[in-house]
Formats: C-alpha cells, sequence, structure tokens
C-alpha cells in the first residue's frame, strides 16, 4: 500500500513526512497519558480478541449473533491498531513525525475500518430485528451462507466508498507546511494542507461520509423502531425488560459512534473546531473499542457460562 501511494503522489510534492501535531496542551503530561492510553488500548484489545476466541471455541455460541459480534471485534482490533500505536509513540517518545507513505496509509485503513464497523453496526442491527420481530424465521434467514456474505459485503463497501478519496487526495501536491492539526491522519487535516485545490475532494469526501452514516443509520433507525414496536407488544413484563435491556446496550455504542462521526465528518467546515474533532476522534478510537466488548457481550450470560466452561476446563 505504501509503494501504491507513493508511485501515486502528487508530482509536485515536496513533503516527504509529516508532523503530527497531538496534543500540544497537554503534552507535557506524556507519561501520564501514555499509560491511560495503553491500559485502554490493551483493554481493548483483550476484549476483543477474548470475544473472538470465546466465540469460535464454545459451540453454543457458533450463532449468526455472535459470527456478527466476532467479525465486528476483529475488524475493530484492526480499526485501533491503524491509529493507537502512533498515539503511544507521540506520547512516550515525543516522535510525532510519519512519512509521506505511512501517513496515506494510515488514512486509508482508518476510513476503510471505519466505515466497515458502520455497515457491520447495521448489520447487527438487522440481526437484532429477524432475532426479536421474526423468530421463526430467524435461522432460514440468517444462514451460515447469508452471514459470510454480509459481512463481505460491509468490508467490500468500505473498501470502495474510502478507497477513491484517499487514493485522490495523494496525487495532489503538498508543498508546505506539514504539521498535521491531529493525532493521526485523517482526511479533512490532510486536506487542509494540500496546495493544489481540494474543493471537489473534499465535496466526495463529504458526500461518501454522509452516505455511510446516513445509510447505516437509517437501516439501524427502521431496525430498531420495529424492535421497539415488537417489545411493547410483549405480554411478559419480564421479556419486555430482557429485551429492552439487550437494545440498550447496542443503542448506547450506537449514540457514542454515530455521535462523535457526524460531529466530526458531516459539518461544513472541515477546518473548524479542531481541539473539538480530536476529543471526539478520541471517542471513537478508545473510549467505544474499550465499551464495546462489555457493552455487546461481556455482560452476555451466554458469553459468562462459556468463559467459566474454558475456565473448568483449563483447571
Amino acid at each position: 500500500m505504501e509503494k501504491l501511494l507513493m508511485r501515486h503522489a502528487g508530482s509536485n510534492t515536496s513533503v516527504q513526512e509529516f508532523i503530527l501535531e497531538g496534543f500540544p496542551a497537554i503534552q507535557h503530561l506524556g507519561n501520564i497519558l501514555f499509560l491511560v492510553h495503553l491500559l485502554a488500548y490493551l483493554a481493548s484489545l483483550m476484549g476483543n480478541t477474548l470475544i473472538i476466541t470465546v466465540t469460535w471455541a464454545d459451540r453454543r455460541l457458533q450463532t449468526p449473533m455472535y459470527f456478527f459480534l466476532s467479525s465486528f471485534s476483529f475488524v475493530e482490533c484492526c480499526f485501533i491498531n491503524s491509529v493507537i500505536p502512533k498515539l503511544l509513540t507521540i506520547f512516550l517518545s515525543g516522535k510525532q513525525t510519519i512519512s509521506f507513505a505511512a501517513c496515506f496509509t494510515q488514512a486509508f485503513f482508518f476510513l476503510i475500518l471505519g466505515a466497515t464497523i458502520f455497515f457491520l453496526m447495521a448489520v447487527l442491527s438487522l440481526d437484532r430485528y429477524l432475532a426479536i420481530c421474526k423468530p421463526l424465521r430467524y435461522s432460514s434467514i440468517m444462514s451460515p451462507k447469508v452471514c459470510v456474505l454480509l459481512v463481505t459485503a460491509c468490508l467490500a463497501l468500505g473498501f470502495l466508498f474510502m478507497l477513491v478519496p484517499v487514493v485522490t487526495l495523494s496525487q495532489l501536491s503538498f508543498c508546505g507546511p506539514n504539521v498535521i492539526l491531529h493525532f493521526f491522519c485523517d482526511f479533512g487535516p490532510l486536506a487542509k494542507l494540500s496546495c493544489s485545490e481540494t474543493m471537489s475532494i473534499e465535496t466526495l469526501f463529504f458526500n461518501l461520509a454522509f452516505l455511510v452514516l446516513f445509510t447505516s443509520f437509517l437501516l439501524t433507525i427502521i431496525a430498531y423502531s420495529n424492535i421497539v414496536i415488537t417489545i411493547v407488544r410483549l405480554p411478559s413484563a419480564k421479556e419486555r425488560k430482557k429485551a429492552f435491556s439487550t437494545c440498550s446496550s447496542h443503542l448506547i455504542v450506537l449514540s457514542l459512534m454515530y455521535g462523535s462521526c457526524f460531529f466530526i465528518y458531516i459539518k461544513p467546515k472541515q477546518t473548524s473546531r479542531v481541539d473539538f474533532n480530536r476529543q471526539a476522534a478520541l471517542v471513537n478510537t478508545v473510549v467505544t473499542p474499550v465499551l464495546n466488548p462489555v457493552i455487546y457481550t461481556l455482560r452476555n450470560k451466554q458469553v459468562h457460562q462459556a468463559l467459566r466452561d474454558a475456565l473448568c476446563r483449563v483447571k
């Protein structure tokens, strides 16, 4: 990927590396910030890896829902690995430089994996809708083949939606300055540094980002609207409480992810409110990856039982 981007770099590009500004206001707290983010990073990796391992090791969890959750966890592990290791390096050693090719490679994987995550969130919502609203047809609709096709489609759509903007931006000229007002190589801060005309590519990226967020958000809203209607009609108060508990966990993650991304990407000017953009980006790259394993499965009784059985086998 790096060689491809270097080959397509703008002919008038004089910038060979960028400087990630990070968090200059609190840079003196580097060691503390390193420790906090390292713990969050390790917790996220361990939680998501545990979900993947338990799901594939226990036959009781080899259902469509847990297949989607394990796929979601895998993509999220890749997603945080595209950003957090470099952020930890900045906090620990103060090394803020990143090569031209490495920067665009980071942006490429960050955006593709981020788009894939939103499509997977929509699939998870669809899965819950079918399980709650169409329980008799659920197993026939969500066959193993359909599950694999849905996950593959999410990856393919993420790739197709974000490939053109990133590659096109890498072809533009960068003649300085080279300081990125962020802690990673995001599309908006990079476009701001180009000395070429970027209005058309920024408009394209805005439209594609809006399409990704709006499509997945709309599917999620439709799914959960039907879920709520179905839950309200349940005769048992215990069943209603259990169903609402499951859905509320999913909605917490959705609110955090969609809220922060709408704030960062879906607004007229990419250059405004830089500090707030960084804080919102931390929600998606640090906070939600830590919360997701807890909210989605580690609270689940089936997962608890699978973990207990695994520990008993080890003992």
